[in-house]
């Protein structure tokens, strides 16, 4: 099965177990306060993405680049900062102690790290495109609408990657903290 974030369209079945024991369908209530915290985490970012997507189809249909500046790039730029953080927070500390608790979920672990990097990667370089965009603006640069096309179809490529990880991540991680804890 492929695991490159680009393309997979699932977890590897190995990676299951804990989910066929905990799975989605029991996730609705007597969730532990650090399964249901991430679970809010994770729709806040799906709701970023979904304003982002948003805002992007607006200028598509109406080519105001200046609305497109004032309401995209704060989104932009909160988004960034919030995702950043939580990835930090969850390979710097969570994944560490996840791997103690369960070693035999190591490798889907090692799998949501190396998506960490490539969300990483694509957070980059929308920060770039972001920046061209906001100077462009700042500038009245004849090269706005590029610069917007550039953001949006980067905004655009992020949605099916971020969602892809943000699910597989709550199968691999909520069971397991609702199975074997967090005190590791």
């Amino acid at each position: 099965m492929d695991t490159a974030l680009a393309t997979r369209s699932g977890l590897p079945p190995a990676f299951g177990y804990l989910l066929d024991a905990f799975p989605r369908d029991r996730w609705t209530s007597g969730l532990d306060e650090t399964a249901a915290f991430w679970l809010q985490m994770h729709a806040s970012f799906r709701g970023h993405q979904a304003h982002m997507d948003g805002l992007v189809g607006q200028w598509r249909a109406n080519g105001d680049a200046a609305a497109l500046h004032r309401q995209l790039i704060p989104a932009l730029q909160s988004f960034l900062q919030h995702l950043d953080g939580h990835h930090r927070i969850e390979s710097g500390q969570y994944f560490p102690i996840m791997r103690r608790i369960e070693p035999k979920i190591g490798a889907g672990i090692d799998l949501l790290d190396r998506d960490h990097d490539a969300i990483h990667e694509t957070l980059e370089a929308m920060f770039r495109d972001g920046m061209a965009f906001h100077q462009a603006v700042a500038a009245g640069a004849p090269d706005v609408a590029d610069t917007a096309n550039r953001l949006s179809d980067r905004v655009d490529a992020n949605a099916r990657p971020l969602l892809r990880h943000l699910e597989d991540e709550e199968d691999i991680v909520i069971p397991l903290i609702q199975l074997r804890g967090l005190h590791g």
